[in-house]
């Protein structure tokens, strides 16, 4: 299981603790990123680098880029062309492609000639390059462009539901969100539309994306939302809406926010400046300029006192006070403060 660990300042230099507040990695770099699937990325030597959590680099070749891990390598850039390492830095799929995306399902689009295809975690085709753009793999089925439409293929390259929309995402779960004149629906792994296009697709936010089996959805500038069945199950008459954690989403009001239930209910009073989600039974919200935690009937369990909050993370949220980086627990102890 892999131990969470949670980025620190010091001195402008940025490190690790893990959860006891405990410094593992010291701060000794201009930029870090949080850990995933094992790694972070630092800049060392103005680039990129993975690092593992006991501090190791992984700096056998320096690349312009390097992605994110998944399913144990990660694209990366040299000049203009990609390939693949693995988790000790060598080079597992020689640079070659045009263009590369993450591992999924055991395959990953890469591009070559001008077209998409598939190689497997050998660099080997699967899927011939033959389209004109494509996605990742999720429950056996890929995104992908062909005449400018888009569709969906299985594994074995073969077509599975008919290039029709204008965009496609990957499968979550047994259904995928799919675009028509900058509008969204969703559609199931055999083809049928259970909810034709009609939601705005707004940048920045989930669009058909499932937290908590609830997603949001954006009607002539109102939010509500649908559940993964395509059913709507909130009307679009918030101001704003954030994703359901907990059973609970922040909803905006009037300019004040509060939280519905899954029913639509407003069970916490639209009376904060603002909200975040709920994770860990804790949701920060602000009131009179400063941020705290409530519990799940609205309760302040840590007092506004922070100029920001981060939702908890297994365990800790970062917060600032007085310019400083904290980590508090969900009892609102100090683990750590940034000197």
């Amino acid at each position: 299981m892999e131990v969470p660990l949670y980025k620190i300042r010091e001195n402008g230099r940025y490190g690790f603790i893990n959860n006891n507040g405990e410094v593992v990695i010291e701060p000794q770099y201009i930029e870090v990123e949080d850990f995933y699937n094992g790694f972070s990325r630092v800049r060392f030597n103005d680039k990129l680098v993975p690092m593992d959590t006991l501090g190791r680099l992984l700096i056998r070749h320096f690349f312009n880029y390097v992605g994110f891990f998944e399913e144990e390598l990660a694209r990366v850039q040299l000049v203009n062309r990609w390939g693949y390492i693995n988790q000790r830095g060598i080079l597992e799929i020689d640079v070659r492609y045009e263009s590369a995306g993450d591992f999924s399902g055991g395959l990953a689009a890469v591009s070559f000639n001008g077209q998409y295809g598939f190689v497997n975690s050998e660099g080997q085709w699967m899927i011939k390059p033959q389209f004109e753009a494509s996605g990742s793999f999720s429950e056996g089925l890929a995104p992908v462009c062909l005449a400018d439409k888009w569709g969906y293929i299985d594994k074995d390259g073969d077509l599975a539901i008919p290039p029709q929309f204008d965009g496609a995402h990957s499968f979550q779960g047994e259904i995928a969100t799919v675009l028509d004149k900058q509008q969204w629906g969703l559609v199931n792994a055999q083809g049928e539309l259970l909810v034709e296009p009609q939601f705005d697709y707004i940048e920045k936010i989930a669009n058909g994306e499932f937290f908590d089996d609830m997603g949001i959805i954006v009607q002539d500038k109102k939010y509500g939302f649908i559940d993964k069945d395509g059913f709507l199950i909130i009307p679009p008459t918030y101001d704003f809406a954030g994703d359901f954690g907990n059973g609970l989403a922040p909803v905006e009001i009037s300019k004040r926010f509060g939280y519905i239930n899954k029913t639509g209910e407003l069970v916490i009073l639209a009376k904060f400046e603002d909200a975040g989600v709920f994770s860990n039974g804790l949701a920060q919200v602000k009131n009179n300029g400063h941020w705290g935690y409530i519990d799940t009937i609205g309760e302040w369990r840590i007092p506004p006192k922070y100029e920001a909050a981060l939702p908890f993370n297994n365990g800790l949220a970062l917060v600032s006070f007085k310019g400083k980086w904290c980590y508090l627990n969900e009892n609102g102890q100090l683990v750590w403060k940034e000197q």
